[in-house]
């Protein structure tokens, strides 16, 4: 596992890659990184598969339903805070761009974007997510709602080798958001926090949103809601992974589990095996699941303040502002590179 990922952002639609790859090798190469990881993940004691798989168009659209659920309390309690705060941040910021990483439907961005507007600051937006049809779908409609607004849409794995977009104007505000950042265990949640660290130029912030830590009943609803939309969401997975590798995963095989984990201060999604079975990917030695062994598909760690300044320090970004909403459940952090404080 590295601890350092290189960000380097390519817009959305770019042909050749700037070493001169051809979009052809690029996807190859993909493909073969991805394959990599799922055989890998497959292959430890405690099985995992990349969080990343989620999100093919469906399960973009099954994640924003998630986000309007009740028992879902991140997105309006995040909602809340960019209400209340991101007026007077927009003048502090001044920010001319905003790079958001894992943009969605960019819903609760508007408030973002609306705010930096309004201050007169604003000229770009630079969405990234690994979905290109939810994304095609996000940038459309930004287009028409912000038409002075350059749209710089991305679609990457911001894992991965990506690079900023060329003439961006900075000051720069790089928007990571929905505790997103929870997804990432450590060591690899510094790494991603320093690789967007060493992009970040004077001047620049990022706002990054963490799940707080609180009662497990509130914990465990938001991830086995009622209506079953997250059980579909986690299920999605082995869909993507079969359409993308060649896999032959059999979904109705499996069952969704979510649980706290109190000594990590996360909460880890499973799919557990309803049967016996061998799962065959190509290029890869086949995999046998005993019935009842579970793959982890997530994890989503749960903070408080000493946690996510701790962690920004070791990725080298300064805590300047903290906010939560008004229940304590979540909070949005402004940081800069530990350059600037100095």
């Amino acid at each position: 596992m590295t601890n350092e990922l290189p960000l380097h952002l390519h817009p959305h639609g770019s042909s050749p890659a700037a070493d001169g790859t051809s979009p052809a090798i690029a996807r190859a190469a993909e493909g073969a990184r991805a394959t990599a990881q799922v055989g890998a993940g497959l292959a430890r004691e405690q099985k995992e598969l990349p969080s990343r798989f989620f999100y093919d168009a469906r399960g973009s659209a099954l994640f924003e339903r998630i986000t309007a659920l009740e028992e879902y309390y991140p997105t309006r309690c995040e909602r809340e805070i960019l209400e209340t705060r991101m007026p007077a941040w927009a003048d502090r910021l001044r920010a001319r761009t905003v790079v958001e990483l894992g943009a969605g439907s960019a819903a609760k961005t508007r408030l973002i974007l609306d705010a930096l507007v309004g201050s007169g600051t604003l000229r770009t937006y630079v969405p990234v997510d690994v979905s290109g049809e939810f994304l095609d779908s996000t940038a459309r409609g930004l287009r028409l709602d912000y038409p002075d607004l350059a749209i710089a849409a991305v679609v990457a794995d911001f894992t991965g080798p990506f690079s900023l977009p060329a003439d961006v104007p900075p000051p720069h505000l790089v928007a990571f958001l929905g505790s997103t950042i929870g997804n990432f265990a450590p060591p690899m949640d510094s790494a991603l926090l320093r690789g967007i660290a060493s992009v970040m130029q004077p001047g620049d912030h990022l706002l990054l949103g963490t799940d707080l830590r609180k009662d497990v009943a509130v914990l465990h609803a938001a991830y086995n809601d009622a209506e079953g939309v997250t059980a579909r969401f986690n299920l999605n997975i082995l869909n993507v992974i079969n359409q993308r590798l060649g896999a032959d995963f059999d979904p109705s095989r499996f069952a969704h589990r979510a649980f706290y984990n109190h000594e990590l201060h996360r909460i880890e999604m499973h799919l557990v095996a309803r049967s016996t079975q061998v799962v065959n990917i190509p290029g890869l030695p086949a995999t046998h699941i005993a019935a009842g062994e579970s793959i982890r598909t997530e994890v989503s760690c749960k903070y408080d303040r000493a946690s996510v300044t701790e962690l920004l320090t070791s990725s080298g970004l300064a805590l300047v502002d903290w906010a939560t909403d008004s229940e304590g459940w979540f909070a949005l952090s402004l940081a800069t590179p530990i350059s600037d404080r100095a």
